[in-house]
């Protein structure tokens, strides 16, 4: 009996050991996640239950140069309605007078909001959407309706603000002005003006708590945030929205005429390089067009004969010709190995200096130019080049820039007729606004600036950050080169292959150009239609550039036809809106008569205040101011001098009296 007893207490106490250390393990436990992990559950729980979420801020406005609007950004409201936080006593009092304010405002029926109020309080529904995207004006009215206006907490209105950007030029330089867009993962896709310069306009983003409700749907907690967003600044651009509206209808009208697959068209203020328009159109399935990509900043292809002018400027600063340079352009086809250049006269030119080769664009002169000056030393023409910058990109803000590609001898893709294939701009490429650069530069006596889209950054009226010209490179080449080619291109519109865009108003300088893409055995032939070029020719103010690809070859595809109207249209238009100001050199003469007739008038009208003056032989201007600036009222009669006077001189006279002259 005892040994069973003792069997059972020990029992006991094991169970008892058991149970006091399931205790400790339990107490341990509570401990580690009161005071070690404690803090972590807290704040998994508050996830799961509160969060903060981030408030984009306003992006700054993008101007242009003149102040227009080109990008803003615009406050949306979102009203939602918290069915269950409302007493019954406030429900039954104001939820009628809230439905007929809501379909005063939003046109629907009153019985319509009273449904669907009175179902989300049924329902405990605690995130009822009323109406999106309301303008601030509006959400003032509505946050006023009845109920709403206890707020939060005791009317159940929930506001949630977000921002939409709108461009107010429509689709007009859409691409250029771009976007700036973040993923969850916080990378930026930045495209145009607005990706470029996002770090300026977009501002800080604000911090606000919500709490989750039913349906994985997040509710915001009270009506104030709990850090508030920093607007961005604004951004003043260079475009000019009238020049752009010019450049963008210009270019359209001629891709629709010419059933093109895209085309570009840039204009930029030649001595400080701000582009003052910029317009990319690509065409649609439906033959529609719209800014589709940014040709002029992205797409490097071969230029075809605008690149003569680089090819022209190379030679003369190499001292390898002169303007008068003879070629024979044999009979149009000249063969290098196994290939044959062409003009695009059939028969050639004959032999024709390198300035004449240069206004009709002959390949055959261009090609056999080079290839004799250059075929011992190649390095050395592309190394005058690259010298003057042809083989970099601008370094634009705009991101995208194509790269240039300029073969050089001892590449694997430098063959024995790249070098005359070259020097009519066949195996180079680069795109327009590279191309653009240089024309401009010619047009500064050799000047090279880059080309900018914006000129300052501003908050209010206090300017952050200002961005000025800023020089590429100060010589290109020399002013004697520069002003022998800036006279061939004036050649060029007078009487070359670009004489149909002649103007008798101003003077235009460029380059056509016809690129030949595609190129090959049993390939269909596409073209590339360019002009580049600036005006007026002997006072440049601004370069511009228009590429058009594609066009329908059945209704043309040369540069004059295609390209050149373009550069006319836009040229012509703002050519007449620039301020013509002649300066008339003002001579001071003396005339005593007339000095006479002021040294008289001044007399009488110092002295003469109430009393009739002597105002016989006097000129009749100068009377009646004199009679005027005393009050009475002048009756002439005649003209030239007074010769009779109704008023006697030496009479007193009254305020607006009468006084009668006769002139003669």
């Amino acid at each position: 009996m005892a040994i069973k007893e003792k069997n059972i207490l020990n029992r006991l106490y094991f169970i008892a050991a058991c149970m006091f250390v399931f205790a400790v393990a339990v107490l341990a436990k509570l401990v580690n996640i009161q005071f070690v992990e404690g803090e972590e559950y807290r704040k998994k729980a508050q996830e799961r239950v509160f969060r903060t979420f981030d408030i984009p801020a306003n992006r700054g406005n993008l101007y242009d140069s003149k102040g227009n609007l080109l990008a803003t950004s615009v406050p949306k409201y979102d009203i939602r309605f918290d069915a269950l936080t409302v007493t019954d006593k406030d429900f039954r009092e104001y939820v009628k007078p809230l439905c007929e304010s809501l379909s005063k405002e939003f046109g629907k029926p009153v019985s319509y909001y009273d449904k669907i109020i009175r179902t989300a309080r049924a329902n405990k529904n605690r995130y009822l959407l009323i109406r999106r995207g309301l303008g601030y004006s509006q959400y003032m009215r509505v946050k006023d309706f009845p109920l709403f206006r206890f707020g939060a907490n005791r009317g159940g209105f929930i506001v949630e603000q977000r921002t939409v950007r709108e461009h107010p030029i429509g689709k007009i330089a859409e691409r250029t002005v771009g976007y700036e867009r973040r993923d969850d993962q916080g990378y930026y896709t930045r495209v145009g003006l607005e990706g470029a310069y996002g770090p300026f306009l977009r501002g800080k983003e604000g911090k606000r708590k919500k709490q989750k409700i039913a349906k994985n749907q997040w509710k915001p907690i009270g009506d104030a945030n709990e850090v508030e967003p920093q607007d961005g600044y604004d951004v003043i651009s260079t475009i000019d929205v009238n020049i752009q509206d010019i450049a963008h209808h210009a270019l359209l009208a001629q891709l629709e005429k010419f059933e093109a697959e895209h085309g570009t068209v840039v204009v930029m203020e030649t001595k400080t390089g701000e582009i003052k328009a910029i317009s990319n159109l690509g065409r649609t399935k439906s033959g529609k067009y719209y800014e589709k990509l940014n040709y002029a900043v992205g797409e490097s292809h071969e230029p075809g004969s605008t690149f003569k002018l680089m090819t022209m400027v190379a030679a003369l600063e190499d001292r390898k010709i002169d303007s008068s340079y003879v070629i024979d352009t044999e009979n149009g086809r000249v063969r290098f190995y196994d290939r044959i250049v062409k003009d695009s006269k059939w028969g050639g030119y004959g032999k024709i200096s390198a300035a004449r080769a240069f206004e009709v664009s002959s390949n055959t002169a261009f090609a056999k130019m080079i290839n004799e000056n250059y075929k011992e030393d190649p390095r050395k023409f592309v190394d005058r080049l690259i010298n003057m910058g042809l083989a970099d990109p601008l370094g634009v803000s705009i991101k995208g820039e194509g790269v240039p590609k300029i073969p050089y001898p001892g590449d694997s893709n430098w063959y024995g007729t790249t070098l005359p294939w070259m020097a009519h701009g066949y195996g180079v490429a680069i795109t327009p606004l590279q191309t653009l650069a240089f024309y401009n530069a010619i047009a500064n006596d050799g000047e090279m600036v880059k080309p900018r889209f914006i000129k300052e950054v501003r908050t209010w009226d206090k300017t952050r950050e200002r961005f000025d010209k800023e020089v590429i490179n100060p010589t290109i080449c020399s002013k004697k080169t520069a002003q022998i080619v800036q006279e061939m291109m004036r050649n060029v519109v007078r009487r070359g292959t670009a004489d149909n865009i002649n103007t008798g108003n101003f003077q235009i300088a460029g380059k056509t150009g016809t690129c030949w893409g595609n190129y090959g055995k049993d390939k269909e032939r596409e073209y590339i239609s360019s002009f580049a070029g600036y005006f007026p020719a002997d006072k440049p103010i601004f370069s511009c550039i228009v590429v058009i690809h594609k066009p329908n070859k059945e209704k043309g595809y040369y540069g004059n036809e295609v390209a050149g109207p373009v550069f006319k249209a836009i040229a012509t238009k703002i050519y007449n809106d620039i301020p013509v100001i002649d300066e008339v050199p003002y001579q001071v003469v003396e005339s005593k008569p007339v000095i006479n007739s002021y040294d008289t008038y001044y007399e009488k009208a110092q002295k003469y205040k109430t009393i009739m003056p002597n105002v016989k032989n006097m000129p009749a201007m100068d009377v009646i101011s004199l009679l005027e600036n005393m009050g009475l009222k002048v009756e002439v009669k005649g003209s030239g001098i007074v010769k009779k006077q109704s008023i006697e001189p030496g009479t007193k006279v009254k305020i607006n009296q009468t006084v009668k002259l006769e002139l003669s």
